[in-house]
């Protein structure tokens, strides 16, 4: 109970956060994802960079920023080619000053970069970017809680217990149920938007990336020996660990979007 309770205040506090950069306009909203994107450029080179940080760490910063620069100020592919140019950079200047783990560090303005550019994307939707970022965000933040009481409540057999020991496929059903139960009333709320079988399907299917996101950063820290990416947040350990399934979700719905023209999930 006393983990629930603080896990439970710590995404209180996040939820706040997230849902007044929201609605607070397109350029706030930018602006939230660029502080986290450089949050998460500081964690990810502590993780993997044996705790260092350094010049290292402020190119894989910068890389991030420019790479959602480009995308809030000009267009999607180039903030995705910035990401791009910003890894080889990285790797470049990682050997050259002799730091380890140099493709590790290189990873960060890629595996960062391109959900940044992601969402601002998604949230530059005139039309429903609006709409499209809330639902995700509901979806992701259903698939960690319906993950989570499941996993705890039912257990079972392991997920993928070389990846993460806690995560069972009970929590991953509690996830996609979730997420789907989200669509569903998503649909209700928003009657002129895509209908509710497919919001609920959709959502049962963005909690599936989340979890094979969540599943990528545990197996990550467990290659490095970390419990947690840092201790920024307590009963969550990193903002690495919160926002993990939504890095992938995001890339997965963008990616969708865009070979769909947005048809298939329109918002008003």
């Amino acid at each position: 109970m006393r983990d629930l309770r603080q896990r439970a205040m710590s995404a209180a506090v996040l939820l706040a956060l997230a849902v007044a950069g929201l609605f607070s306009g397109r350029e706030a909203f930018e602006l939230m994802v660029a502080v986290c994107g450089a949050v998460l450029a500081w964690e990810w080179t502590r993780l993997v960079g044996d705790g260092r940080f350094g010049a290292t760490g402020l190119l894989v910063a910068a890389g991030v920023l420019a790479s959602g620069a480009a995308a809030a100020l000009t267009r999607a592919d180039i903030g995705l080619g910035l990401a791009l140019v910003g890894a080889l950079l990285v790797l470049a200047f990682a050997r050259a000053s002799g730091r380890d783990h140099c493709r590790w560090l290189a990873v960060g303005p890629l595996y960062i970069g391109i959900p940044v550019v992601a969402l601002i994307w998604l949230r530059g939707d005139a039309q429903g970017g609006l709409a499209a970022i809330l639902w995700l965000m509901a979806s992701v933040w259903a698939t960690d809680t319906g993950a989570y009481f499941a996993g705890r409540l039912i257990g079972g057999a392991k997920l993928a217990p070389r990846l993460s020991p806690n995560k069972t496929w009970a929590g991953l059903i509690g996830a996609m149920v979730a997420a789907a139960l989200v669509g569903w009333g998503a649909a209700l709320l928003v009657p002129l938007g895509p209908p509710a079988p497919v919001l609920a399907g959709a959502g049962a299917g963005l909690a599936v990336v989340a979890q094979a996101g969540d599943l990528l950063e545990s197996w990550i820290k467990r290659h490095f020996g970390a419990k947690d990416s840092s201790g920024l947040i307590p009963g969550h350990g990193g903002l690495f660990d919160r926002v993990d399934g939504l890095l992938t979700a995001a890339c997965a719905l963008a990616a969708f979007q865009w070979s769909t023209s947005g048809l298939m999930l329109a918002w008003p």
